[in-house]
């Protein structure tokens, strides 16, 4: 089995994050998409991040009826900040019969010679990339382990929905029915 891994903060989790995931899952050779929840990233400031088991619940809500998507808590149980290399030496160990690939939009792709370790993570995954607004373009775009996915460009962030709940303005159909409720109920990001 071949599992798209979706890395990401998810605060929250909006449509963007589902359509990319979906579209994984159904226009690749992905037989499934996995979102990994991270408690805390290397690259931001964990003060702003709900807690993990509330971003883990959004996704959950989310992705209830779609059979080809996951969330994994896996990085819950390792140390912080999460670092990718050690997320997939961890998770392949456990799932030694299944063949990872990492989803990646394409504004991180410049960052990722940043990443702890990315030449290892080169060496054994493969990395699918999505397009995204106003990215830079990367010298790795043509390594051999990096497929480009001509997914939906898409210009939705975490960013701009917190700072539409925060002004007390409409987030529908930025973020699922679920995870909409699931934020008013708990009074997030006001």
């Amino acid at each position: 089995m071949k599992v798209g891994l979706f890395f990401g903060s998810f605060n929250p989790i909006h449509i963007g994050h589902l359509i990319i995931a979906n579209y994984m899952a159904c226009n690749t050779d992905l037989d499934e998409v996995w979102f990994i929840v991270s408690p805390q990233n290397p690259f931001k400031k964990s003060s702003s991040l709900l807690h993990e088991f509330d971003r883990y619940e959004m996704i959950r809500l989310a992705i209830h009826d779609n059979f080809k998507l996951k969330v994994s808590d896996i990085e819950f149980r390792l140390p912080k900040p999460s670092y990718t290399i050690d997320t997939l030496t961890y998770i392949q160990d456990i799932h030694k019969q299944k063949e990872f690939v990492l989803i990646l939009g394409e504004d991180n792709l410049s960052q990722f010679p940043n990443w702890k370790n990315y030449e290892k993570i080169l060496e054994y995954y493969c990395l699918y990339v999505y397009p995204r607004p106003r990215s830079d373009k990367s010298s790795l775009i043509h390594h051999p382990k990096i497929k480009m996915v001509n997914a939906p460009l898409l210009d939705i962030s975490a960013t701009h929905i917190r700072q539409l709940v925060k002004e007390n303005k409409s987030i529908r159909y930025l973020v699922t029915e679920d995870v909409e409720r699931y934020i008013e109920r708990n009074q997030f990001f006001k």
